[in-house]
């Protein structure tokens, strides 16, 4: 058939999209913005919240496997994929990685590291992707541009660690801020890998079988961590509890599915904008809600990491690095 012929029965047989439909993608893309903007800034509040009462691990366990249990029958069946051997095994690889050491390092941090900080700390996922795109075999060696963004992006990262009394402000606690910089590349490692692994076509059914995978590995390492011990029903509050259901619906049901939507409807540039937004609704529902302190270390870390990872993000290079993918806090 000749290009000629194409554009004719394009001109002829397929009517232009009326305006209320053009309105109302419009609107649906803005609100799914929104959910992404503000519901997964909002997550790592929740996780400290939840953490009040439950252990880390179980909090962060009965989050995605709850989601991968809801989830996999109803996609399973609406898709009709039948995953492979290779598709499960790469989701227990990437659900270890994102969600045992990735979502339960975040979750474990927060007993020490205020959320809005540990959500700054996150925002380094941005630069661990282009390293770790790097140093894999055939990997691609980043641009000067990108390169300036990761020596700006550690340098924040060192700062918010210390010294001590900078500003004469406290520092970020040397072990949480260890283990969230171990999750976020854990999370950058998972992500590449998932890109790589063989995931079924479908990417909410992968994010079950990942869920469901990871929450399982979760709920085993709180088990062998005594975290069950520790857990009595009788003693959670009421707010955990709401904390955990918000983590559950919110953060992966709603906040996941507008990732999705706006990653078919809009730019990878611009869904990539939600990896410094959340840091910054992180840092205000923090000082809001939970009256964390904004110190001036803070507000200079911020500024350092969150230009950094811009210039990385905006930045031209190859596909696996810029396709934005959602960080350990928030799925």
């Amino acid at each position: 058939m000749s290009t000629t012929t194409l554009v004719t029965q394009k001109t002829v047989g397929t009517p232009a999209p009326l305006p209320h439909t053009l309105a109302r993608t419009t609107t649906l893309v803005l609100m799914a913005f929104a959910a992404v903007y503000l519901v997964w800034g909002s997550t790592y509040l929740a996780i400290q919240i939840g953490i009040e009462s439950f252990p880390p691990l179980i909090l962060a366990g009965l989050r995605h496997i709850t989601v991968g249990l809801l989830l996999y029958p109803i996609l399973r069946r609406k898709t009709g994929i039948r995953p492979t051997a290779a598709n499960w095994r790469t989701a227990v690889v990437t659900g270890a990685l994102l969600l045992f050491v990735g979502n339960g390092g975040v979750s474990w941090a927060e007993q020490t590291v205020p959320s809005g900080i540990a959500a700054l700390l996150v925002a380094t996922v941005s630069l661990w992707l282009v390293i770790v795109d790097w140093l894999r075999p055939g990997g691609v060696k980043p641009a000067p541009r990108v390169a300036m963004g990761l020596l700006m992006g550690f340098a924040g990262l060192a700062l918010l660690v210390g010294p001590a009394h900078l500003g004469g402000s406290e520092r970020v606690d040397p072990r949480g801020a260890a283990v969230l910089v171990v999750a976020s590349l854990a999370w950058a490692c998972g992500s590449l890998y998932s890109k790589h692994g063989g995931m079924p076509n479908s990417p909410m059914l992968g994010v079950a079988m990942q869920s469901f995978a990871g929450g399982v590995i979760l709920l085993i390492a709180g088990l062998f961590a005594g975290e069950f011990h520790a857990l009595h029903l009788g003693t959670i509050l009421h707010r955990s509890w709401l904390a955990l259901a918000y983590l559950i619906v919110f953060g992966s049901g709603i906040g996941f599915s507008a990732y999705i939507y706006i990653l078919h409807k809009s730019t990878a540039a611009r869904v990539a904008t939600y990896a410094f937004v959340n840091p910054v609704v992180a840092l205000f529902l923090g000082w809001l809600i939970a009256g964390e302190t904004i110190t001036l270390r803070t507000v200079i870390a911020a500024a350092v990491i969150l230009t950094a990872v811009i210039l990385v993000i905006t930045a031209p290079h190859p596909a696996p690095v810029t396709d934005p993918v959602p960080a350990p806090g928030e799925v």
